[in-house]
């Protein structure tokens, strides 16, 4: 996301760096540059405006360019007023003080509305809610279909039973009392804005269910679009928040970096994927960070938080400090690594190589990792706990198994006795914690 952006950024101040002291001058050409960037990445013009404005009044202060790193002090600037437009600091959902909790989840037909109520839905059971998802869509059998399979895959009960949405609301906040449920989100039709009667719905629903949240699904990927649909249905319904999907196709970031500033409604959760479980909370500094190429090692941690059992991080310590890093373990590792999402995207939040991940290939990084899981798996037992045996004949039959080459296995044992390397290093010494989280 916001690759376009990112690299324009980055080059703007990778110019100002390489001077020495700093003009007016210099930081007024930075910031035509920087206006020019924003713009082309359909961010909002009066948003533009006035963030360039703010940057300026900041930047060109004796402070900053008396400075002995005054470019370093620009970039600061520019990455607080980032933070600012792009809503100040992370807004989290509100819960009802009298469970259950209502979410109603409002948009366009397209946007993504379903699939992001299951994302929402698996993300707030991890958080220790009991889940009810209602598909409130009476004139769309398919949408209603879509909620249930996606139930079934993430194990969250869905109601849909009812003629009108209304009638179909109202069912269901009797079942979610039967099952004791803490959340009800609710998927409701996709309308658009200037359709007066399905608004005129949704305003009775509003009514009816006085929900905690209303959460509008736009799609980053529409850009300025996605803010002036938001800003509509914010002055007809009253939004608390905007959910931002198809974020990971978003390659010049507008709508996120205009929506809040125009509309005043928080982005609360991005969408990163199509998987159930790519859903992200969203955090102003750490996607200001990102944007400017200084990674996001916050979220870069809790994704791996999330996927590392305790116990096993506690054994692969103990392999460690003894040396026995072997091919196994090798392939839990990278399908860890695997269960965080794709390479690309967690490149983008490790700082100094954020830049690399716009340069794979589309695809690259799963498709080597299917094609080592392949090697490995076509290995016998022994072979993957002592690789040292692999020897020229062994190569041969483990790359026909695999569907490569042998010159493919033996770049895999390679890398492999690399990290074994570095493996016994660590153990020696201090550092195992900032490898894998181990500590």
């Amino acid at each position: 996301m916001f690759e376009a952006l990112s690299d324009k950024l980055g080059n703007v101040f990778k110019r100002l760096s390489s001077k020495g002291k700093l003009t007016e001058n210099d930081v007024d050409e930075a910031l035509r540059e920087v206006r020019l960037a924003l713009l082309e990445a359909d961010v909002n013009f009066k948003v533009v405006k006035d963030f360039v404005a703010r940057v300026r009044e900041r930047a060109v202060g004796v402070e900053v360019l008396e400075s002995l790193t005054p470019a370093h002090q620009v970039i600061k600037i520019v990455n607080e007023e980032l933070v600012v437009i792009l809503g100040g600091g992370q807004q989290k959902l509100k819960y009802a003080a009298q469970p259950p909790t209502v979410i109603l989840i409002v948009g366009l037909q397209g946007a993504g509305k379903t699939t992001t109520s299951a994302k929402l839905a698996l993300h707030l059971r991890k958080g220790g809610q009991r889940l009810l998802m209602v598909g409130a869509d009476p004139y769309r059998p398919a949408a209603k279909d879509q909620l249930i399979i996606l139930g079934k895959q993430i194990d969250i009960p869905v109601y849909v039973d009812g003629d009108t949405t209304v009638s179909i609301c109202a069912n269901a906040m009797k079942r979610a009392k039967e099952i004791a449920a803490t959340t009800v989100i609710i998927d409701t039709a996709g309308r658009l804005h200037i359709d007066e009667e399905l608004m005129a719905e949704l305003k009775e629903l509003g009514k009816k269910l006085s929900p905690t949240e209303v959460l509008l699904v736009a799609d980053a990927m529409t850009g300025q679009e996605a803010v002036k649909i938001a800003g509509e249905f914010n002055a007809t319904v009253g939004l608390t928040g905007v959910i931002l999907s198809k974020m990971e196709g978003d390659a010049r970031g507008g709508a996120a970096l205009s929506i809040s500033s125009v509309t005043g409604v928080p982005i609360k959760f991005i969408g990163t994927g199509e998987k159930t479980d790519a859903l992200e909370p969203f955090h102003p500094e750490r996607m200001a960070s990102r944007i400017l190429g200084m990674g996001d090692i916050l979220s870069f941690v809790e994704k791996t938080e999330a996927v590392t059992d305790e116990q096993k991080k506690k054994e692969l310590e103990r392999k460690i400090r003894r040396g026995s890093f072997d091919l196994e373990d090798f392939l839990e590792q990278l399908q860890q690594i695997r269960k965080m999402g794709p390479i690309s995207q967690l490149m983008e939040m490790v700082p100094g190589i954020s830049s690399l991940s716009r340069k794979l290939p589309q695809g690259a990084d799963e498709n080597q990792m299917k094609k080592v899981e392949a090697m490995i798996f076509s290995m016998t037992p022994y072979e993957r706990q002592n690789p040292g045996i692999i020897d020229g004949s062994r190569r041969r039959r483990i790359a026909r198994g695999s569907g490569t080459t042998p010159q493919d296995v033996n770049q895999l044992l390679n890398q492999h006795r690399q990290v074994q390397k570095l493996m016994k290093q660590i153990g020696r010494g201090k550092g195992i914690a900032s490898m894998f989280g181990l500590r």
